[in-house]
C-alpha cells in the first residue's frame, strides 16, 4: 500500500508566494519581483501560503523553525504571528542577508507546541523594503507519537499459540498527544521491520491506522527463538516514535518437509522476478498470481535485481527449517551463489559465492572428470534436478558446451560429478526439472527452442536406488507436446505436482507475463498477470 508523504519539513519552512510577490524597491538595481523558494531536498516542502490553504505541519527541531525566502536584493525581513492566540503583535521579527545568494533565512526559536503561526517577508535592498508577501502558515507539532504492540499468537510473555515459520497477527496501537491549547498533527502511518524500520510512509512495510489509531498486520515469523519486531509510528509532522516488541517463537516439531518448498508452508513454490526485479514466491497450488512472499531486489547477488539470474531450488542440506536452498547463476558468470534457507525463505542470512568448482569434499578434494570446467563461466543453464543420492541433499543438472552434467551432493563442493551426455547436441534446448513423481522416479523435460516441441525424458529409479539416465542420449526423442514456442512462452518451468495426481506439472510464463499452470503439460489454466 502506498501513502502520501506526511507534510513535514524537519523544522524548515520555505516561503512559497503565489501572489503579492516581493518586489525590490524602485531605486534598486535589482528590482525584479522576488521569487519564493521551492522545495529543496526530500525533507523540505513548501509552506502553505494564501488564505484558503491549510497550514503545513512542522515537526520538532533542536534549533527552532527555519524560515527561508528567495528574494532579489540584499536580504529579507521576517515577521511571525501566533494564530492560535490571535495576538496582534508578532512573536518574532528579524532580518537576514542574502550574502550573494538568491535567498535569505533565519531560525525562529521558542515557538509553542500545537500552535499555528502565520508569517510573511519583505525583500530588502539596503535600507529599502518592498511590500510584504502574502501570508504563509504552519502549525508546530513538537511531540513524538507513541506506539504499543500486542499479539495473542506470539505474546510478549506467556506461551505462543503458533510456531516459527507461521504467520501471526500483531496489533499496533498509536497515540499522538494533543498539547494544551493546541493541536496534534495525528498519526500518518506505522512502519515495521524485523531489524530496522524506516521513517517513510511510502513503503510496503507501512500501514495506515484505523480511526481509533490501531492497525493489524499479519507477519510470518522467520526464526525460532527470540524475535524483535521494531515498529515506528510517524505523525503528519514527521515526528517518529519507536518501540521494540520482543517475543519467543517455538520451533515446530511437525514442520512440513516438501521438496520444492521455499517458504516453509509445505507447498512447493514457483520463483519468478517481478517487474521491479524482486523475487516473488507463488505456491504451486495457487489460484491466482498473488505471491506468498517477495524478496527484495537488493538481496540479489548483484544487490540490484533478481531478473538476470537463473534460480534453481529443490532440496536442502541438514539445517533448520527444512526448506529449499537457492542456487543462483547468471549465464557467463564464473561463480555460483548459494542462499542457505535458515529463515523460511526470508533469505536474510546472506549467501555463499563459489568460483572454483571443487570436486568431492571441500576439505578432501578429488580430481574432477575430464572436460569439467574449472569455474561456472561455461555453464549456460542450471536446474535443480532433485535428490539423487537419497535424503534431501540437492543436485544440479547443468548445460555446458552442449552437454549435460549432473552435480550431486552438498551445497558447497559436490560429492559426485557425472557427465551425462557427449553428443554436444543440447545447446538449443531449455531445460526443465520436474522433480520426483509419487514413485520416486525422476525426469528431465526440455523445450526445443527452434520448434517449440516439448520433450519428456524418463529417468527411472533402479532397484539399487540409482537412476537410469540413458534416455538423455538423444535430445530429439520423446516429444510429448507442441506449441510451446519461445515467442509465446518465454519461460517454462516445473515445481512438481500441482494438482495432487502424483505426477509433476508444467508451468509457463506468457509473452504478456501471465502465469499458466498445466496438468502434466495439458489443460492450461491461466492464473492471471504477474506483478
Amino acid at each position: 500500500m502506498t501513502f502520501s508523504r506526511a507534510r513535514r519539513l524537519g523544522g524548515v519552512v520555505v516561503a512559497a508566494l503565489a501572489a503579492g510577490l516581493l518586489t525590490g524597491p524602485a531605486a534598486s538595481a535589482d528590482s525584479a519581483p522576488a521569487v519564493v523558494g521551492t522545495a529543496q531536498g526530500a525533507d523540505r516542502i513548501t509552506a502553505a501560503c494564501g488564505p484558503t490553504t491549510d497550514p503545513a505541519w512542522i515537526g520538532r527541531s533542536g534549533t527552532g523553525t527555519d524560515l527561508v525566502a528567495k528574494v532579489t536584493g540584499t536580504g529579507a525581513r521576517f515577521s511571525v504571528w501566533d494564530v492560535t492566540t490571535g495576538a496582534e503583535d508578532p512573536v518574532f521579527t528579524g532580518e537576514a542577508q542574502t550574502y550573494g545568494t538568491p535567498q535569505a533565512g533565519l531560525s525562529v526559536p521558542g515557538l509553542l507546541d500545537g500552535h499555528s503561526y502565520a508569517w510573511h517577508a519583505w525583500a530588502l535592498q539596503g535600507a529599502q523594503a518592498s511590500a510584504p508577501s502574502a501570508d504563509c502558515r504552519f502549525t508546530v507539532d513538537a511531540t513524538a507519537p507513541t506506539v504499543t504492540v500486542a499479539s495473542t499468537d506470539f505474546p510478549a510473555s506467556g506461551t505462543a499459540t503458533k510456531y516459527a515459520g507461521q504467520k501471526g497477527t500483531f496489533v499496533l496501537k498509536g497515540a499522538d498527544a494533543v498539547p494544551a491549547g493546541g493541536e496534534a498533527s495525528g498519526i500518518a502511518c506505522f512502519r515495521y521491520a524485523w531489524m530496522y524500520a524506516g521513517t517513510d510512509c511510502n513503503s510496503p512495510e507501512a500501514v495506515e491506522p484505523d480511526a481509533d489509531g490501531t492497525a493489524k498486520i499479519d507477519l510470518k515469523v522467520l526464526q525460532w527463538g527470540s524475535n524483535n519486531l521494531v515498529v515506528n509510528v510517524i505523525d503528519n509532522a514527521g515526528n517518529v516514535g519507536r518501540t521494540t516488541y520482543t517475543f519467543y517463537a517455538p520451533s515446530n516439531p511437525s514442520a512440513p518437509k516438501t521438496l520444492g518448498d521455499v517458504d516453509g508452508d509445505g507447498v512447493a513454490d514457483i520463483l519468478l522476478p517481478d517487474a521491479q526485479g524482486n523475487l516473488q514466491y507463488i505456491g504451486v497450488n495457487a489460484t491466482d498470481t498473488t505471491p506468498n512472499a517477495v524478496i527484495a531486489a537488493n538481496r540479489a547477488p548483484s544487490g540490484q535485481s533478481w531478473a538476470p539470474y537463473q534460480v534453481a531450488h529443490r532440496g536442502w542440506d541438514y539445517h533448520a527449517p527444512s526448506s529449499d536452498d537457492l542456487f543462483i547463476h547468471k549465464p557467463g558468470d564464473a561463480s555460483l551463489t548459494v542462499y542457505r534457507n535458515w529463515d523460511y525463505g526470508g533469505m536474510t542470512k546472506g549467501f555463499d559465492r563459489s568460483g572454483d568448482r571443487v570436486c568431492g569434499d571441500p576439505f578432501e578434494p578429488q580430481p574432477c572428470p575430464a572436460g569439467f570446467a574449472a569455474d561456472w563461466s561455461k555453464t549456460d543453464q542450471i536446474v535443480a534436478f532433485g535428490p539423487v543420492a537419497g535424503g534431501t541433499s540437492p543436485s544440479l543438472l547443468t548445460l555446458e558446451s552442449g552437454n549435460l552434467w549432473l552435480l550431486a551432493g552438498a551445497t558447497s563442493g559436490f560429492d559426485k560429478i557425472t557427465k551425462l551426455t557427449t553428443s554436444g547436441a543440447w545447446s538449443g534446448y531449455d531445460l526443465v526439472a520436474p522433480g520426483p513423481d509419487a514413485a520416486g522416479n525422476l525426469a528431465l523435460w526440455a523445450r526445443d527452442r527452434a520448434t517449440g516441441e516439448l520433450h519428456a525424458y524418463p529417468v527411472p529409479k533402479k532397484a539399487d536406488g540409482t537412476f537410469d539416465f540413458s534416455a538423455l542420449a538423444d535430445p530429439k526423442a520423446d516429444v510429448v507436446a507442441t506449441g510451446f514456442t519461445v515467442d509465446k512462452y518465454p519461460t517454462l518451468g516445473s515445481s512438481g505436482d500441482a494438482d495432487g495426481d502424483g505426477k509433476p506439472d508444467l508451468w509457463a510464463v506468457t509473452a504478456d507475463r501471465h502465469l499458466v499452470m498445466y496438468s502434466g503439460w495439458t489443460d492450461a489454466n491461466d492464473l492471471g498477470p504477474l506483478n
